[in-house]
This record gives C-alpha cells, structure tokens and sequence, in this order.
C-alpha cells in the first residue's frame, strides 16, 4: 500500500513539473491539442518525438519503472516542457501496448 502511495506521489510531481515547465512557454508551442486526461511525453534517444498518452498511464507499474529511470537520468528537469523519456520510439511503443492491454 505504502509503495503505491509513493508511486503515485512521484507521478503527481513529475506530471506538475510538466505543468509547471508549460507555463514558462511560448504561445506558439501551446497545448492545445492535448485531450483532456492526456500528457505530453517526448520519446527518443536522439530526436525527441512528441507523443500524447492518458495521464492514467502514469500509475502503471511498467510505467513507473521507465519513471524511476527517467528521474535518475534528468532528476525533474525537463526541457523540452513535456516529460523527456530517453528511448527508442519502438520500446515505448512497446510499453505503451503492455499498458493497454493490462487495462
């Protein structure tokens, strides 16, 4: 249970400091696009491409380990404005249909 909280914790304050980084933004980068109940990651080892997934994704437990990694490669700093998450497109596709399918 206590690990749970947690894990919930660390998604709630990456995903304000996603938030937080929006503000400081151009009007021109908008989100606009953005479903409610969605956030913005960027995915990529080189080039960093744009991707929009349910927020709802980021208590899931294969989740919260890419989560864990990300943190300790970029702490909370994000510059791109979204969540950076530094892999290849194809294994975030990947996670992306684990998740699905387990929900």
């Amino acid at each position: 249970m206590g690990i749970q909280l947690m894990e919930k914790m660390q998604a709630k304050r990456i995903l304000q400091r996603t938030l937080s980084n929006k503000k400081t933004r151009s009007p021109s980068s908008s989100n606009a696009d953005v479903p409610k109940g969605h956030v913005v990651v960027y995915v990529g080892e080189t080039y960093k491409k744009r991707q929009v997934i349910p927020i709802s994704y980021l208590n899931h437990p294969l989740f919260q380990n890419v989560l864990h990694v990300v943190e300790e490669e970029f702490g909370y700093d994000h510059p791109m404005g979204g969540l950076t998450i530094p892999c290849s497109e194809d294994y975030f596709s990947s996670l992306i249909s684990l998740i699905r399918c387990s929900s």
